[in-house]
C-alpha cells in the first residue's frame, strides 16, 4: 500500500507532530481531540474535515495517541467509543505505554469486531515524532502491520516488529523506559553531585560526554540543566507513570528492581514538588535541594 487513509486520536505534543508527519506523507489524515482548538490547528494544516460517523468506513488505520491505559481504552470503548464504529479489518494502531495484559485486553476486544490490534507504544520524543522518526516497537497480526503500515512508515525512522503476539511492544517499552528513566535520574544525580565537588555543569558535559559515563539522557537532558531550560520536551509526570508500570510488571514476574525502584522514588519527589509540568530534567531540582545547591538558572 502507498497511500492511505488514517485517523490520529490525539493531538497533543506527540499525537499533534506524528498527525503532521502523515500529512506529509501523503495520507489523508483525519485528527480528533478532545481540545477543539487542537482539531481547528490540525485541519488549518491540512487535516482532512469529517466527523467519525462520517468517515469511520474510509480509515485504513487509527492511530491512538493518548497518556495512559485507561485513556486509551475510553478512546476505544468508552461512551464515545470509536471501535464498533470502524469497518472490519481496520488497523488500531495504539501508541501509549501500557502494560502488556492491557494491550492483550484491548487486542482481545477489537478482534471481537474484526478489527486488527497493533501494540505500537513509540520512543524518540516530541522532536522526532514532529520529524516523522520515531522509533516503533510494535507487535501484531500480519495482516495489522500490512493495513498500518503506510502510516508506520510515515510516523517512524524504525519500525521493529517484534512478533505477533500483542504485549510484545509494551514489554520492549517498559525495559526503554526502565532505562531511559533511571538514565535521567543518574545523569541529574551525577551532575548536581559533581557541583558539589566543584564540577560545574558546562565542565561536567563537555569532560563526561566525551567518557566512558555519557549517555543518551546525559547529552539530551545535562544541557536543559546547564541551561536552566526547563521547557517541556518530556514532562516530569510521565515518569511517575512509566517507572510505575515498569514495578506492577515487575512485581507480577516477581522480579527484583531495586534501581527503578530508587529512581521512581525520585520521580515521584520531582512530581509532588511541583515539577510536574516541567521537562524531566527538573528531577535535577530534587538533587540539588537535598544537597544544598543552585543550579543555573535558579535564584
Amino acid at each position: 500500500m502507498t497511500q492511505g487513509t488514517v485517523a490520529i486520536f490525539g493531538l497533543g505534543a506527540m499525537g499533534g507532530g506524528m498527525a503532521r508527519a502523515l500529512l506529509r506523507a501523503g495520507l489523508v489524515t483525519h485528527g480528533f481531540d478532545v481540545n477543539p482548538d487542537a482539531v481547528a490547528r490540525f485541519r488549518a494544516a491540512g487535516g482532512a474535515d469529517g466527523t467519525l460517523e462520517a468517515v469511520a468506513d474510509t480509515l485504513d488505520a487509527v492511530v491512538v495517541v493518548v497518556v495512559n491505559a485507561a485513556q486509551t481504552e475510553d478512546v476505544l470503548f468508552g461512551a464515545n467509543g470509536i471501535a464498533d464504529k470502524l469497518a472490519a479489518g481496520t488497523a488500531v494502531v495504539a501508541c501509549a505505554t501500557v502494560p502488556p495484559a492491557f494491550a492483550r485486553d484491548m487486542a482481545a476486544r477489537c478482534a471481537a469486531l474484526g478489527l486488527e490490534y497493533l501494540d505500537a507504544p513509540v520512543s524518540g520524543g516530541t522532536i522526532r515524532a514532529a520529524d516523522g522518526t520515531l522509533s516503533i516497537l510494535a507487535s501484531g497480526s500480519a495482516a495489522a502491520f500490512d493495513r498500518a503500515r503506510p502510516a508506520l512508515d510515515a510516523m517512524a525512522e524504525k519500525v521493529f516488529e517484534l512478533g505477533d503476539q500483542v504485549g510484545a511492544g509494551s514489554s520492549m517499552k517498559a525495559v526503554n523506559q526502565m532505562l531511559v528513566g533511571i538514565h535521567i535520574a543518574a545523569m541529574a544525580e551525577a551532575m548536581t553531585f559533581g557541583m558539589t565537588q566543584g564540577v560545574d555543569p558546562d565542565q561536567f558535559l563537555e569532560v563526561i560526554s566525551q567518557c566512558a559515563g555519557t549517555s543518551w539522557a546525559l547529552e539530551s537532558r545535562g544541557p536543559h540543566v546547564r541551561d536552566g531550560d526547563y521547557t517541556p520536551l518530556s514532562a516530569v509526570d510521565i515518569w511517575p507513570k512509566d517507572l510505575g508500570i515498569v514495578m506492577d510488571i515487575a512485581k507480577s514476574a516477581k522480579f527484583g528492581a531495586p534501581i527503578t525502584a530508587a529512581a521512581l522514588q525520585q520521580w515521584l519527589a520531582a512530581s509532588g514538588s511541583g515539577l510536574g509540568r516541567e521537562d524531566d530534567a527538573a528531577v535535577a531540582k530534587v538533587y540539588a535541594r537535598n544537597a544544598g545547591i543552585t543550579l543555573p538558572g535558579d535564584a
